[in-house]
């Protein structure tokens, strides 16, 4: 039977290696749990067990199943009754949620108390990934888990005990409802009206665009609450229930992810539940949920990544030209190498961003359930805060362009039948192409991750993973090192920069120092993967071969740039209107 966990032998490496038993302790409460739920783990063995049986069943489904219809969800899509109100969900893709209810998957890291599975954020991105592997936009399932955590980490207990256990039980779909026709990635001019009436209830008014699974029983909604409060501290966040208050406008026509239904909403006075303080919607809950939304679709696109490479090696061995397979030619074993060793490179990214992720709430819980032991851990804390703050933007911009250039290679291993709609690599290249806009586009990760760049957030872990010992691969760590020495002074000359434009300068060259900092996150975290197989150690070698020239030619243009794009850029593309 076909497995997407048991045909990948990467996945499988990091389920072997990756470091959980801190994590694991946490989350069950040095196992305290076993006494309460006769399916919690024992011990951390049997936790991780645990991990990978869950993560077969999905493997199986997405393989025998999710995988096989993708192409008919993505030719049909949902429908939307106007006359109704009601989106009806492809057969194949509600079939799909069915199979994930009925093995009690849809509460996949919510407390067990609640009906869920108490999964850490690591095994979740390897779900997601698996998914979107099979149909990028069955990754609804990652979006509900994000609704779900977002929940039970900020609502009351009577909130929680309404809605958890049936988002658990897959009776109720969910959606974060965020996006405006006139506020996309400027969050903090959102209009939506939330109104608190005579009875003390809220009541939201206003129009929604852009939003996955619209159509869901359950929607977290951030929306103005103030009516003079302007910008972020003026927003609220706010639990919603679908009812005849809601209307879904339109289904959007979109180039890719077409089994996703993607609606325009408005409310007309539609009753609503304020979640946790009033103006700390987009600051503080809005954020929580939308870096762990980042960490979602930077799984979707690693999964992505690893269907389009697949076909397009599946493709290249069976293609004959000149008498041989297209497979043994240079020009093409080259892409198939680089873009194997890309999605290997944004996977290691992927577990390492969701392992800090994991440490950093479970920190943050066990520091909550018992404030007098919170100063054993508050450094920990503080520590593990940071690094998924920085390491999640790193990771969404990194692996989300990544799947943009693997798909982009297999459409041209395929050459012309590559673009027709008879072979998969065109859906996968079309539903990669979201990945980097939506939840934040690349350019806002940047911006997100160019201050742990420039605060020395990004030089401690870097040091950190310097410390190891690397005797196994002499000759690499010296390039990477080589490399960092570089970056280092590159940082140390913009930092120092007084030219002309130098209120610009930092910002003209983030994303430079950003992809700088990520080349050289992801040689260490190789080298450190190498140390458990050969074959890592030749998928390190070949990411470092040209990761120290990239870094180079970065270096070379910031330091010699005499600023000559931020003096004429508006005499190139017109001052405008």
């Amino acid at each position: 039977m076909e497995n997407f966990l048991n045909d990948n032998e990467d996945i499988l490496f990091h389920l072997e290696h990756l470091d959980l038993d801190r994590i694991i302790r946490f989350k069950e409460e040095e196992f305290t749990q076993a006494e309460q739920f006769s399916y919690a783990p024992k011990d951390a063995a049997d936790a991780r067990d645990s991990y990978k049986r869950v993560l077969s069943i999905i493997g199986e489904m997405c393989g025998e199943f999710i995988a096989p219809n993708a192409p008919k969800v993505d030719e049909e899509g949902p429908l939307l009754d106007l006359a109704t109100n009601q989106v009806t969900l492809n057969p194949a893709t509600q079939k799909a949620m069915d199979m994930f209810a009925q093995a009690d998957l849809m509460g996949f890291c919510i407390p067990r108390r609640y009906g869920g599975l108490n999964m850490p954020s690591t095994i979740l991105c390897i779900a997601s990934e698996l998914l979107s592997r099979a149909d990028a936009s069955a990754l609804n399932f990652g979006l509900q888990q994000d609704i779900a955590e977002t929940i039970n980490k900020f609502a009351s207990e009577e909130q929680k005990q309404a809605v958890l256990p049936r988002l658990c039980s897959g009776e109720w779909g969910s959606s974060m409802i965020l996006t405006e026709p006139d506020a996309g990635s400027d969050l903090q001019a959102v209009n939506l009206k939330a109104v608190q009436g005579e009875d003390g209830k809220w009541y939201l008014s206003g129009v929604k665009r852009f939003i996955t699974n619209g159509c869901g029983t359950i929607g977290l909604v951030l929306a103005r609450s103030e009516e003079k409060g302007k910008g972020a501290r003026g927003l609220s966040f706010f639990l919603y229930e679908r009812d005849d208050k809601m209307i879904i406008r339109r289904l959007e026509h979109k180039l890719g992810i077409h089994g996703s239904p993607t609606c325009e909403l408005q409310f007309n006075k539609a009753p609503a539940e304020l979640v946790g303080e009033r103006q700390r919607g987009l600051t503080k809950y809005t954020m929580w949920l939308m870096n762990n939304a980042r960490l979602g679709i930077a799984a979707q696109a690693v999964g992505i990544a690893e269907a389009a490479y697949r076909e397009a090696d599946l493709y290249a061995a069976k293609r004959i030209q000149f008498n041989v397979s297209v497979r043994t030619l240079p020009p093409v074993f080259e892409m198939l190498t680089e873009m194997k060793v890309a999605v290997e490179a944004g996977r290691t990214l992927l577990y390492e961003t969701a392992r800090f992720v994991d440490l950093k709430e479970v920190l943050e819980d066990f520091s909550d359930a018992h404030p007098d032991q919170k100063g054993d851990i508050v450094e920990d804390k503080k520590r593990y805060a940071k690094l998924a703050g920085f390491f999640t933007p790193l990771v969404k911009a990194y692996a989300t362009e990544m799947a943009n250039k693997v798909a982009y290679d297999a459409i041209q291993i395929h050459g012309g039948t590559g673009y027709m709609k008879e072979f998969n690599a065109e859906r996968h290249y079309r539903d990669a192409r979201i990945t980097n806009i939506y939840e934040g586009t690349t350019q806002l990760q940047v911006v997100a991750a160019i201050g742990p760049v420039t605060s020395g957030i990004a030089q401690s872990i870097l040091d950190e993973y310097d410390q190891a010992d690397f005797t196994y691969a002499a000759d690499l760590i010296a390039k990477v090192r080589a490399a960092r020495k570089i970056f280092d002074a590159t940082l140390d000359y913009v930092k120092a920069y007084k030219g002309e434009g130098h209120e610009q300068f930092l910002s003209y060259h983030s994303r430079r120092l950003v992809e700088m900092t990520t080349d050289l996150v992801i040689s260490y975290l190789l080298l450190r993967d190498a140390v458990h197989s050969e074959r890592k150690l030749k998928v390190a070698a070949i990411f470092i071969a040209k990761a120290p020239s990239r870094i180079e030619a970065s270096h070379s243009f910031i330091t010699g740039d005499n600023g000559t794009l931020l003096r004429c850029y508006a005499e190139v593309i017109g001052a405008g209107e």
